[in-house]
């Protein structure tokens, strides 16, 4: 069965490449394809009940592999480039809910209170860990920090993002912020990321030897919420809700949010004076958002029926964000200095 799976991933792997080459990401075709399969052929009733206890699963599966692969002595090694890691920290968590924050002076018929409340919702977010480490690598920056950089937001996430989402959207349209909501975090984000640091000195070797079937678990779980977001979203009514315009909004506004944290982060790096390798990891490593993080979040902190048109701006962010990237990252990497 591992051995099938394996295959199966690596078949994947072939063609993300392939499609990688001429800029399209293999999975957001995946999570594109299972919106509209959701569109299509929506789970309703006791499908959607069943689909619904599944997600509740997938999402505390992921975070227990999540705590089970981060290790806390590499973060721990890394702590001591402190100014590097704040700068990356308030790029993260200070500048992007800043950003989120001024688009409510944005009328409403730009993009609307729902999606305003999903574009602040992912200004919340931690940074990305592979994607992070990936273009780090790929611009020849300071990969070991980077890893250290991606692994602090990771875990500063699953605590902060719900604190500054009960501050910053509670009150905001369909959103519910409550005891049972905070409760449902530690349940399904925290004990099981805490069970998985606990037990990571016996699963990490097997993780660690069959990362095709991690993998798999993962996508395949993040797949799974956004079939089941999108379900109850199109049994509320979703795109009737959404013009074609506001996505093309909403676009232009996840796009300038991307330029103005990368221009604000290289510039707050080059004068604060840290050199080119740094200066490539904050860049790359501040101007992320975790759409694994996100989507997990997405399904405890809003109402069933507001989830998938929630997460949309999130959907979007990610692959401009890996677009952007991409074409940043070939640049660094072709500089010299």
């Amino acid at each position: 069965m591992i051995v099938r799976m394996a295959t199966l991933v690596a078949l994947a792997r072939t063609a993300d490449r392939a499609l990688h080459r001429i800029g399209i990401d293999g999975y957001l075709l995946l999570l594109l394809g299972t919106v509209g399969v959701a569109t299509l052929l929506p789970a309703t009733g006791s499908a959607a009940t069943v689909v619904s206890g599944s997600v509740s699963t997938a999402v505390g599966l992921l975070f227990f592999l999540y705590g089970a692969r981060l290790s806390p002595a590499e973060a721990l090694a890394g702590a001591r480039h402190w100014r590097l890691h704040l700068l990356i920290l308030a790029c993260t968590f200070v500048l992007f809910p800043l950003l989120g924050e001024a688009t409510r002076l944005l009328p409403d018929g730009v993009i609307g209170p729902q999606l305003r409340v999903g574009v602040l919702f992912l200004t919340l977010l931690p940074s990305t860990v592979q994607s992070s480490i990936a273009f780090t690598s790929m611009a020849r920056g300071n990969v070991a920090a980077a890893i250290c950089a991606a692994t602090f937001s990771s875990l500063l996430g699953i605590v902060l993002t719900p604190l500054l989402a009960a501050w910053l959207l509670a009150g905001s349209t369909g959103v519910r912020i409550s005891g049972g909501q905070i409760l449902d975090i530690v349940l399904q984000l925290l004990v099981p990321f805490a069970l998985g640091q606990l037990l990571r000195r016996w699963v990490g070797p097997w993780i660690a030897r069959h990362r095709p079937v991690v993998l798999l678990v993962d996508r395949g779980s993040i797949l799974l919420i956004v079939y089941s977001a999108f379900s109850e979203g199109v049994s509320q009514g979703i795109w009737s809700r959404v013009s074609a315009g506001q996505v093309l909004w909403l676009a232009a506004v996840c796009l300038a949010m991307l330029a103005l944290v990368l221009l604000g982060s290289g510039l707050a790096a080059r004068r604060l004076g840290f050199d080119r390798p740094d200066r490539v990891t904050i860049q790359f490593c501040g101007s992320k958002k975790s759409l694994a993080n996100g989507l997990p979040l997405a399904t405890i902190l809003f109402p069933a029926a507001a989830v998938g048109i929630t997460v949309l701006p999130l959907m979007l962010f990610h692959q401009l964000q890996l677009t952007v990237c991409t074409v940043l990252a070939q640049r660094w990497g072709r500089r010299t200095g």
